[in-house]
């Protein structure tokens, strides 16, 4: 069995991630459905004091691209919108993956109003049926009777009605206007299913889920293993030493981990270079706070002793960081963070505050990089002027100086 140093494992993760190498080309549509594969899920979030998640999570990967090439990607039916991570994009060929939770959404929480349905099953059935006959709508087509919303989980009930019915998988996400759901039957977006026909037997899920973790991952930890999915709580260790028998994973070992530890056998060719540093992710970029290298707080630890917490849902007082705070990934290092906001009305892209992690090196060339990540993401940002509002005298002074005295 190989031993690992840490720096392996990371470079295997980031390869896994599509982090390895920044792009060599332009950016296509293509690219933006090859990397939701990679990853095999593009996590939702509306916040957008910055590009909103999913789109940062895809420039992190390929670079500038149009934003508009996800939403095409929905609406043509190459993707499709479900509770897979949290609420995610997800490749419409795994749609049968998540069938069973839609058909069965009693372990679902929260994210499925089972008191709500019981309740309101007349009124829910009629808005189906509303559906049915006058066609797609979203939340926003139905009035809020007691005026304004107070917030997130202030819902009309009609917005209630149909989060059950994409729960339950009556309805789905037809595509986005302006980042608003529009709801459709199910077998209007999707004609071609039949759950008697395509529905993957309920014991199989399981391991293929697991096997996709592994995948998106490249490299895993039995106490890793759940998350991906949000596969039910309990050990994968026989697992995970099955999907080896199978030949699917290689057994590793990591230089101070007692863990079993896996490869995906798609990696298995990068292993012993990247052990011995002939090959190590050269990609300098900023990731959103709900990018897969991050949401998995154990994860990020372990892997690059970097602590993240999404403050963002945080009372103001009790932020260390700051509101939507951007990783610094740097060759193969989580580098830094940074709180950032861009102000399109200006064309600035605000740094309101820049951080580098105990023990970072303010070296020439990490300074280089991170100004020149920046700067790119400030550009397709449509706000090209950075403007640092709060950083380390120093730092503020170098990442500001001009690109020339590279």
């Amino acid at each position: 069995m190989n031993t690992l140093p840490l720096s392996a494992a990371r470079t295997l993760h980031l390869a896994a991630q599509g982090l390895l190498n920044p792009p060599r080309r332009k950016a296509t549509k293509a690219d933006v459905l090859a990397a939701i594969r990679q990853m095999a899920q593009l996590q939702i979030d509306t916040i957008h004091v910055v590009a909103r998640s999913p789109y940062l999570v895809l420039f992190s990967r390929i670079g500038a691209y149009l934003p508009q090439w996800l939403d095409e990607h929905l609406a043509e039916g190459r993707l499709f919108e479900y509770w897979s991570h949290e609420a995610c994009f997800v490749p419409i060929e795994d749609y049968g993956l998540l069938r069973h939770r839609m058909l069965d959404p009693s372990d679902m929480g929260w994210k499925y109003a089972a008191e709500w349905h019981g309740q309101y099953r007349d009124e829910i059935a009629a808005l189906l049926e509303h559906i049915r006959v006058t066609g797609p709508v979203r939340s926003a087509d139905f009035a809020r009777e007691a005026g304004t919303s107070s917030g997130w989980w202030d819902w009309k009930p009609e917005k209630r009605h149909l989060e059950v019915l994409f729960a339950i998988g009556k309805l789905m996400v037809a595509e986005r206007r302006n980042f608003q759901r529009v709801y459709d039957l199910t077998e209007r977006v999707l004609p071609s299913w039949n759950d008697k026909r395509d529905l993957p037997p309920a014991d199989t899920v399981t391991r293929t889920l697991l096997e996709r973790s592994c995948r998106a991952l490249g490299i895993v930890r039995a106490d890793w293993a759940a998350d991906y999915y949000r596969l039910p709580r309990r050990p994968y260790t026989d697992a995970l030493h099955a999907l080896a028998d199978a030949g699917e994973l290689l057994p590793v070992r990591i230089e101070g981990w007692k863990h079993d530890t896996f490869v995906h056998r798609a990696f298995e060719s990068l292993v012993d270079d990247a052990a011995n540093g002939r090959i190590a992710s050269s990609v300098t970029t900023v990731l959103s706070p709900f990018d897969p290298v991050v949401w998995d707080r154990k994860r990020a630890a372990a892997l690059f002793d970097f602590d993240y917490v999404i403050e963002c849902y945080t009372p103001a007082a009790k932020r260390r960081y700051g509101y939507f705070v951007l990783p610094l990934l740097s060759r193969g290092k989580l580098v830094g963070r940074v709180d950032a906001k861009a102000h399109r009305a200006t064309g600035v892209f605000e740094l309101k505050a820049v951080h580098l992690e105990d023990g970072v090196r303010m070296s020439g060339r990490l300074i280089a990089d991170l100004r020149r990540a920046l700067q790119r993401c400030a550009q397709w940002h449509g706000t090209p002027e950075l403007q640092i509002t709060s950083a380390p005298a120093q730092l503020k002074a170098a990442l500001l100086a001009d690109a020339d005295s590279d």
